[in-house]
């Protein structure tokens, strides 16, 4: 069980069944974790971190002991990628001493340098381009709460950035229906929408851009949504404040979603503005699931890339 490519950058890197076979492998993780328990045995994984970060963090930190291994966190000024030392020397250090890297950054170049200068693989924890393990774990957490991903309808309403990035994706390698809304001149890159597009006539999925909330809520049995202003973008925040108040996730926009819909969020979320406590906290809500399933999507990954062929 190994990955065509010795890296996870983006889910559009992915074959429809390697997407797949990442999460059946989470799946039997997540019910089997002790079967998994030496996998990453005497395994180091680097985790370099240009942003904050809740989730990301000990999801992977707690994985890689899950797994047997071990991981370093690497803080901004422990590094100071491409300032105190280049990308290249380091990840040509980074693979003399550890097994697998993982990188949170600003711009997604600095993994794809990473990637390509360094002879172990390295996972993208988000970069400003994508977020693959934000949306393995969506799909995850898609797959338990309505069981076949073709059957699921799903509305991203917000920016059109990394995280809607990745869900078009992975909404295109299992074959769901996807809705973006969002304001005009905050949709999604149009080369994202293009390649999607191309891998879902693998899928028969179907993918769409619409730019009224209501419109695009409509029929879903999923509704997602992000931050108005991504870090940093924080000097924005308040110009998109108003341009977003009308796509905020409340109870109204909820009540124009398909009956039984639930709701998704990657997390942080700024409660308030793109979604109301009462949609947070509603039985609606999967955040909370959604949240630990990246524990398990990364494990998978992690396995993947570098685990046991055989286990006991």
């Amino acid at each position: 069980m190994r990955l065509a490519a010795k890296d996870l950058l983006s889910i559009h890197d992915l074959s429809v069944e390697e997407f797949r076979l990442i999460l059946d492998l989470a799946d039997q993780m997540k019910a089997n974790p002790g079967r998994f328990s030496r996998s990453l045995e005497r395994k180091t994984l680097a985790m370099i971190f240009e942003k904050p970060s809740l989730r990301t963090r000990v999801t992977f930190e707690a994985g890689m002991t899950q797994l047997g291994g071990h991981a370093i966190y690497l803080a901004p000024s422990d590094i100071s990628l491409g300032a105190r030392e280049s990308i290249p020397d380091v990840a040509r250090n980074l693979e003399r001493m550890v097994e697998i890297i993982m990188a949170r950054t600003f711009r997604h170049e600095s993994v794809v340098q990473l990637a390509r200068c360094s002879r172990i693989p390295v996972i993208n924890a988000l970069s400003d381009y994508s977020h693959p393990c934000q949306a393995l774990a969506d799909f995850l957490t898609l797959r338990e709460v309505h069981g076949d991903l073709r059957k699921v309808k799903l509305c991203y309403v917000g920016d059109g950035n990394n995280v809607c990035h990745s869900l078009l994706f992975a909404a295109a390698k299992c074959g769901a229906a996807m809705t973006v809304a969002c304001p005009r001149g905050y949709e999604p890159l149009k080369e994202v929408v293009e390649l999607a597009q191309r891998d879902a006539q693998e899928t028969s999925a179907s993918l769409r851009i619409v730019h009224s909330p209501e419109q695009g809520v409509s029929g879903a049995n999923a509704v997602y949504t992000d931050v108005w202003a991504s870090m940093g973008q924080e000097a924005e925040t308040e110009a998109r404040a108003k341009i977003f108040r009308p796509f905020q996730v409340n109870e109204s926009l909820m009540a124009k979603a398909g009956k039984g819909a639930c709701f998704l969020h990657c997390l942080p979320a700024h409660r308030g503005w793109e979604v109301t406590d009462s949609v947070a906290d509603s039985p609606a809500s999967v955040i909370f699931q959604q949240a630990e399933n990246r524990l398990h999507a990364q494990k998978s990954v992690l396995h993947l890339l570098a685990g046991k062929e055989e286990l006991s």
